[in-house]
C-alpha cells in the first residue's frame, strides 16, 4: 500500500487510535456492566493498536483490520442504544454521551478513509 500518501496514513493510525484508547478508557465501567462487554472494550483497543502497526508498516491487513473494528464498533454502539445487547438492556439516554460520539466520529471517519484509499490503491493498479 505505499500509494498511500504519508498524511493518509498518519490520519488511520490517529482514527484507529482514538476507537482503542476510547475503549480502552471506558472498559472498566464496561465491565460492571457485563463481563464480556469489558473484554471486548480491551479487545478493541488491543486489536486497533495491532491496525495501527500494520498500517504504520504500510500493511494492507492494518487497513482491512481497522475496517473490522471500526464498523463492528459502530454495529456494537448502535444495538447497545437500540435493541440492548445480551444481558444488558437497551441505553436510549445514552446517545450522546460525549466518549461515544467521539468514538463514533474516529469510526466513522476511519470507514470514510478505508474506502479512500481503497479507491487510490485500485486507480494505482
Amino acid at each position: 500500500m505505499s500509494v498511500v500518501p504519508k498524511i493518509l496514513v498518519g490520519l488511520g493510525i490517529v482514527l484507529i487510535s482514538v476507537t482503542g484508547i476510547i475503549h480502552v478508557i471506558d472498559a472498566p465501567d464496561a465491565l460492571e456492566e457485563a463481563a464480556y462487554k469489558g473484554w471486548l472494550f480491551y479487545a478493541n483497543g488491543v486489536g486497533s493498536l495491532i491496525a495501527a502497526i500494520g498500517i504504520l508498516c504500510g500493511k494492507r491487513w492494518g487497513w482491512n483490520l481497522g475496517l473490522v473494528i471500526t464498523a463492528l464498533t459502530i454495529v456494537g454502539y448502535i444495538l447497545s442504544r437500540t435493541v440492548g445487547l445480551p444481558y444488558i438492556p437497551a441505553e436510549p439516554d445514552e446517545w450522546l454521551e460525549p466518549l461515544g460520539i467521539i468514538s463514533l466520529v474516529a469510526e466513522g471517519l476511519f470507514v470514510s478513509l478505508f474506502f479512500k484509499i481503497t479507491a487510490l490503491h485500485k486507480k494505482v493498479s
